[in-house]
């Protein structure tokens, strides 16, 4: 037995002693894939810190035993609960106090990362002596807390500061963004990068020999948390946070740079300022509704289940911008697919999209061209008899979809699904005369591809239940969070969306000028105002889901998008829409300086938004409330930090929003007149999500 430890038996952690006098401790949290702390792992590690103290190796070197990276942070369902049980000041000191106790352990320590290494799984590798990396692609280090509504609360905005400059630290801190191997060498967050087969050696050589920081780094770790420098940085970020982000609806950024701007003394004060703020954060509505928006993506996530999708070709029918931007990022994600129009022309163009896909995502030059190659032209549509996946993305037409997928069905192999990727058509309207509707499906993406995490699975009454499954784990080979919708017109995410996009246009129409109604949505926490997504989306596509839509729902169609778009004005895509588009941003006209907007302008945009909500979760369009949240959040962008439209409701209350819907319809019509479902009670309970 190793000196120290005689007689102690750990769950969590595994020691072993090499010949070199390096103590190798490893974690390998018990009944769990993934290690993350919880409360029973640090009061193990905390219990072997005390005899490592009393008999200190020549070096301590932290690993983590799993396959699947290092460590992921804390545990969040813990976390949760400590929350819910008002002890979360509790558990913050303890994670303090444990790694504390290494930074102060009398021998050298080393944090070996291979993998991923989130939040406590960072801090803790800041609470070493030194840290080396692995230099595997899968080798990730961030600090993502701010992502959940804190920030790192267990020494982490303490000790990043001091160790690579406060510029670089709050980089990391406050866009929660992760570095590979490479790039934390560089900014000095590990000290050394070895191939991964080294990295144990590597790391016992380290605690052995020690390792000299450059001058530079340690200038900047000194330097800028001065007491000057922090006066004279913070108004700088905070200003660079405030282009981003609102305080009333993010605050922990602000409170990150207040308590670092404010606090100074020795470690022990600057741990205490950091649990205090961090402890007063995580309480806020942001925070809880952020760890909710959490476990929904997690949730998300599992629908991929763990069957085979059984699916490697994928062959997709309309190159235009979704269907080039499918085919291009299911390549990317390793399939071969194989991209048909009517004429080459457009194929061309989305070859040319991809390759910028491909130069952006593909960081080693050297493996573009067998990416590249996993994407092909099809102008005669042989690739349909070797498919898996038939995914149809042409014009918003039933009759021409429908058309297709008689020449299309017949050359499917016997196994193979065919989907579409309407936006708004119902299932029932284009299976009408295909020959095996079970394995027929909607699979609909968002704009723009690369970067919207939804996909919606829309169902119909004759899918089979294995046509789901497999599209669920097809989602999650591309890296796509699915969501299973009833197939009505609209689905869930465009049903909800188009009343919002609507009330916008009607007061366009009115003469609210746009700039000003986007600042309203912005306000209220969506990524981009309406008219500018009208655009963004194409008033081609607009002016299609709304003649499908506005029937269905009963709403009138008001004059911006009442017409199909002139030819070259369809929006961003054409250079010109309801705004001017210039590189690919949109150029808004000036507001008079003394217009003053309408009070109930953010009311009259939003209030459809979730009266439809209402009306969906009362359909079945989705399962639960939950999912509709979900669904929402990751297809459109909605404020995350108010948890979804079902969680704005349960938060602001049903009675309170009646109200309001009450006196729009009053005072502008029936289109507010409040929808069905309004008296569900699970509009009035705490989501079981986390709460």
């Amino acid at each position: 037995m190793i000196a120290g430890l005689d007689g102690l038996r750990f769950s969590h952690w595994q020691v072993e002693q090499r010949p070199d006098g390096v103590l190798v401790l490893s974690f390998d949290r018990a009944g769990e894939s993934v290690n993350t702390f919880a409360q029973d792992v640090l009061l193990e590690l905390e219990a072997l810190l005390e005899r490592l103290a009393l008999d200190p190796p020549k070096g301590l070197v932290l690993r983590s035993a799993k396959d699947k990276g290092f460590i992921a942070g804390a545990d969040i369902r813990e976390f949760a609960e400590f929350d819910r049980k008002g002890t979360i000041a509790d558990s913050i000191r303890r994670g303090q106090q444990v790694f504390q106790r290494l930074a102060e352990l009398p021998c050298p320590t080393v944090s070996a990362i291979h993998g991923f290494c989130m939040g406590g799984g960072t801090e803790i590798s800041l609470a070493c002596d030194y840290r080396v990396a692995s230099s595997d692609p899968s080798t990730r280090i961030g600090l993502p807390e701010v992502k959940l509504g804190i920030y790192p609360g267990w020494g982490g905005s303490v000790r990043l500061p001091r160790l690579v400059g406060a510029p670089a630290a709050m980089d990391v801190m406050l866009t929660g963004r992760t570095l590979s191997a490479a790039s934390a060498k560089a900014m000095g967050v590990v000290d050394k990068v070895v191939e991964p087969a080294l990295l144990i050696d590597a790391a016992a050589d380290l605690a052995l020999k020690g390792a000299q920081r450059p001058f530079r780094q340690r200038f900047l770790g000194w330097f800028t948390n001065t007491w000057p420098a922090r006066q004279l940085l913070a108004p700088m970020l905070v200003k660079q946070v405030a282009r981003k982000a609102r305080k009333d609806h993010y605050p922990a950024p602000y409170a990150l740079i207040e308590t670092w701007r404010r606090s100074g003394g020795g470690i022990q004060a600057l741990l205490k300022a950091e649990q205090k703020s961090v402890v007063k954060l995580a309480g806020t509505p942001t925070a809880r509704n952020l760890t909710r928006v959490f476990f929904l993506q997690e949730r998300l996530k599992g629908l991929g289940g763990r069957d085979p999708h059984g699916i490697t070709r994928v062959h997709v029918v309309g190159a235009g911008v979704m269907g080039g931007d499918v085919a291009a990022w299911s390549a990317y994600k390793g399939f071969e697919v194989t991209l048909q129009d009517r004429e080459q022309q457009y194929i061309d163009g989305a070859l040319s999209r991809a390759q910028e896909l491909f130069a952006k995502k593909v960081k080693d030059e050297a493996k573009r061209p067998a990416v590249a190659a996993r994407l092909r032209s099809d102008l005669a549509g042989d690739g349909v008899a070797d498919a898996d996946l038939v995914i149809e993305a042409i014009i918003e037409n039933a009759d021409a979809k429908r058309e297709l997928y008689g020449s299309v069905e017949p050359r499917l192999k016997p196994d193979a699904l065919l989907t579409t990727n309407t936006s708004s058509i119902p299932l029932t309207e284009l299976r009408g005369h295909i020959a095996r509707p079970a394995q027929f499906a909607g699979l609909h993406y968002f704009n723009p591809v690369a970067l919207m995490p939804l996909v919606e699975i829309v169902r119909h009454d004759a899918m089979a239940e294995s046509t789901e499954q497999r599209l669920a784990a097809f989602c999650k080979a591309i890296d796509k969070l699915p969501v299973p919708v009833a197939g009505t017109p609209g689905f869930l995410v465009n049903r909800l969306l188009f009343p919002y996009m609507l009330e916008a246009a009607l007061a366009y129409s009115e003469g609210v000028p746009g700039p000003v109604i986007d600042r309203a949505a912005v306000k209220y926490g969506m990524p981009m105002g309406p008219i500018e997504l009208i655009d963004t989306v194409g008033l081609d596509v607009a002016y299609g889901v709304g003649q499908e839509l506005a029937p269905f729902l009963g709403l009138q169609i008001p004059p911006a998008l009442a017409n199909p778009p002139e030819p070259g004005k369809r929006g961003k895509k054409d250079g010109q829409g309801l705004y001017a588009w210039e590189n690919g941003k949109p150029k808004k006209p000036e507001v008079a300086k003394d217009y003053r907007a309408p009070d109930d302008l953010e009311d009259r945009l939003i209030l459809p938004l979730l009266n439809e909500a209402v009306a969906a979760l009362h359909e079945g369009v989705v399962e639960d409330g939950d999912l509709l949240d979900a669904g929402v959040i990751f297809g459109t962008g909605y404020a995350p930090f108010r948890g979804g439209p079902i969680q704005t409701i349960r938060e602001t209350g049903v009675d309170v929003l009646l109200g309001k819907l009450k006196a729009l319809q009053a005072k502008y019509g029936e289109r507010f007149a409040p929808r069905p479902g309004w008296d569900n009670p699970a509009l009035r309970q705490s989501s079981n999500t986390v709460n």
